[in-house]
């Protein structure tokens, strides 16, 4: 992987958690980030593990449940691969957390060709009931509070643009690009279960990388072990920055 395009990945996360962040504080092996105005988006409440560190699921289990007092969720990034990461996921999956592989990839490639679909920018919320359906999907045993009122704002400061598929007059899947300091990223791509398999997912994301096409960089992230990451391959992103994502849903403990 790219060493300079890897740094950028991982300050263009930095900087977006940094704008909506009010408590950045240094621990031991990285870095504190809550955004007390958003105690239920996930991403903006987190322990960064930043270096190599030798830390046993239990260790990082404490860690996280100091840093992130008071929260419902527990939710620790390792920035740095390493070879313990595959040793520490096992144990943590044992006490209920959901361990994810995410590979970070940036475009570099011509852009993509017509979307070849009904595809239109739309307002933000007029997909709102696909992103209800989507949360729903991936945690259907947590209830939502206010994650989509919060969600709502934080796309608002990073300047989101939403497109959406539509049948029937009715959007059945939509895509969001949001953008900061120049550069920009494919934040989200959703298709309604029923409308799966007919290149839907994959229009949407062309039509999100021919907007942000003018961006230093336009970054999009994966799960390393899911087929979305080889249809991001053939759309012209290429894998530059791994982290390890550990998180502990709501009610988990």
């Amino acid at each position: 992987m790219g060493t300079d395009a890897a740094s950028r990945a991982r300050a263009w996360v930095h900087e977006n958690q940094a704008a909506i962040c009010d408590v950045i504080e240094p621990w031991e092996h990285g870095t504190v980030i809550r955004a007390t105005r958003y105690p239920d988006y996930w991403d903006y409440n987190l322990v960064r593990v930043e270096e190599e560190a030798e830390l046993s699921a239990g260790e990082l289990v404490r860690v996280a449940d100091r840093a992130l007092s008071g929260l419902p969720h527990r939710r620790v990034g390792f920035e740095v691969e390493s070879a313990g990461w595959e040793a520490i996921r096992p144990d943590l999956e044992a006490l209920g957390w959901k361990v994810s592989r995410l590979v970070w990839m940036r475009h570099d490639g011509p852009g993509p060709p017509a979307p070849g679909a009904d595809i239109e920018q739309v307002a933000y919320d007029a997909v709102r009931h696909l992103r209800v359906e989507w949360f729903l999907e991936d945690f259907p045993d947590v209830d939502p509070k206010d994650f989509f009122e919060q969600e709502r704002e934080i796309s608002m400061v990073r300047n989101a643009q939403v497109f959406a598929a539509f049948e029937g007059g009715a959007p059945v899947g939509f895509s969001q690009l949001e953008r900061g300091r120049g550069a920009a990223e494919v934040t989200s791509v959703f298709v309604l279960p029923d409308h799966r398999g007919r290149g839907l997912g994959t229009a949407l994301t062309r039509a999100a990388i021919e907007t942000g096409l003018d961006a230093s960089d336009l970054w999009i992230v994966a799960d390393d072990e899911g087929r979305p990451k080889e249809i991001y391959s053939r759309l012209g992103f290429r894998p530059e920055w791994k982290l390890l994502d550990c998180l502990r849903l709501p009610g988990r403990t």
